[in-house]
């Protein structure tokens, strides 16, 4: 989520109560106890699938082994993998290439010039598109493309695009980009069942079936600075922050088999949001060996009986023997994940929380909060980062077993969102995480039990009215 979210997108709705009212009762469900259950046993040998397929199982014990020699032998292969498969489904792929990109700046930079490169086709799924600097930047590269022959095909939610004039889009459309609103708030112009309490939340771009980038950035002038130094600042209404502050985010650009994985979650979301027919592209190109990393795709939605992100996210807190850090925007756990963090402490694992100081949305922000005493209590080490916007998603299992994504750990993502993330596996990739973790830690500031306790009464009287509406955050 950014400027506009769905938490603040809802004030603006609260004009139209009705629609307000719906978004509340379309949320009556509940998050399932996850099976498999997460109880470490042998599973079936893992099988990477590489640029030509699925690899033999020699080849994949080997590539496996060789990776685990170099993890200082934490046992999250041992026993991690084999569940995360059955969870999942979608294939370990091996062959990749993966850049870790860090707010917007350098995200919009790689994006951009991916985008000048294109000659058969680009797909963007993006939960914000705003009429500013940044939007038309990308809409002007966009329209150029496809004046050039390549075909440009967007998905835009609903929610997330609702202050975006619609001659915005009407300028993409008139040049034969193929837009797409994902569940319209207006019922008659969906072709389908209406949804609105489901949101598209990914943030995805894939470039000629070749190159693909992902994780927590939309296209909005709130990135247009860098989280650790100066640059431009955009203004942010209606939050309790400075609305100088810089953005903090975290993307990857990746290119090998994976992509494919995503192409393939792209267009089962057009088909579901029953778009106009696709252009005969080329979206499959030929996948090709780009680098040394394993990778697998994962995207949820509420049509799933469970988040598999979710699933697999608890699965390796669970498998953890050493570290577990995260870093997350929106921090509102449900009980099974408080217990999984309570549990790895409980073990020995260091388990440390990277977490905002400032938000754009303070509803959703106190109600992580209230679960400070609990987690502190554990022995769960809560850090604030200061002097910024936290919005990446990020979380790192014992140096090795990495995702980066759009998802929060927060209800809404949970149930009601479509949410795209990455896992990626290996010392190599973790090391890389673990500097960026590293670095975001020593900006911020711990906060401690006694510390905590001795919060002020107001700031308790919004914890304690945030948590009442956690649920539909």
């Amino acid at each position: 989520m950014a400027s506009k979210t769905l938490k603040s997108a809802c004030w603006r709705l609260l004009q139209h109560w009705p629609a307000a009212f719906l978004i509340g009762l379309a949320g009556c469900s509940s998050l399932p106890t996850i099976v498999p259950d997460l109880t470490r046993r042998p599973g079936p040998p893992v099988q990477l699938e590489g640029a030509h397929g699925e690899l033999s199982a020699v080849r994949s014990k080997a590539i496996l082994d060789r990776l685990e020699d170099r993890s200082q032998d934490t046992g999250i292969f041992d026993h991690h993998l084999a569940r995360e498969e059955a969870i999942v489904g979608t294939p370990l792929t091996v062959g990749n290439q993966v850049r870790l990109l860090q707010d917007g700046p350098a995200t919009y930079q790689a994006m951009y010039a991916a985008i000048l490169t294109a000659r058969d086709h680009i797909n963007m799924e993006t939960y914000i598109l705003d009429d500013d600097e940044v939007g038309q930047r990308f809409a002007e590269a966009l329209i150029a493309r496809q004046a050039e022959g390549v075909q440009v095909n967007l998905i835009r939610d609903s929610v997330g695009t609702l202050g975006t004039p619609v001659e915005f889009f009407r300028q993409l459309t008139d040049s034969g980009v193929q837009v797409l609103e994902f569940n319209p708030i207006n019922p008659l112009l969906t072709p389908k069942e209406w949804a609105l309490n489901q949101r598209d939340h990914r943030k995805l771009l894939i470039v000629d079936g070749h190159t693909a980038f992902l994780g927590g950035i939309n296209i909005s002038s709130v990135y247009s600075g860098g989280s650790f130094g100066h640059g431009s600042r955009a203004k942010k209404p209606d939050t309790e922050s400075d609305p100088a502050l810089a953005w903090r985010d975290t993307d990857l650009q990746l290119q090998g088999p994976v992509v494919a994985e995503f192409q393939k979650l792209f267009l089962a979301t057009w088909e579901k949001q029953k778009g106009e027919p696709l252009s005969g592209k080329n979206y499959f190109p030929p996948p090709e060996h780009a680098g040394p990393h394993l990778v697998r795709a994962i995207g949820s939605s509420p049509d799933d009986a469970f988040s598999l992100i979710y699933a697999t996210l608890l699965s390796a807190i669970a498998s953890s023997e050493v570290s577990v850090n995260i870093t997350n925007a929106y921090f509102a756990p449900d009980p099974q994940l408080l217990d999984a963090l309570e549990a790895a402490v409980r073990r020995g694992v260091n388990v440390t929380l990277i977490l905002p100081s400032q938000t754009d949305s303070w509803l959703v922000f106190h109600a992580g909060r209230n679960y400070y005493d609990r987690l502190l209590r554990a022995g769960v080490k809560i850090h604030e980062r200061r002097g910024v916007i936290l919005h990446s998603k990020t979380a790192l299992i014992d140096g090795v077993w990495a995702t980066v994504g759009s998802t929060n750990l927060d209800w809404r993502s949970f149930l009601h969102n479509y949410e795209l993330n990455a896992v990626v596996l290996g010392p190599d990739f973790g090391n890389q995480v673990q500097a960026m973790f590293d670095k975001d830690l020593a900006a911020s500031d711990a906060i401690t039990l006694e510390q905590w306790r001795s919060r002020s009464l107001d700031l308790r009287l919004k914890e304690w009215f945030a948590r009442i509406w956690e649920y539909w955050l």
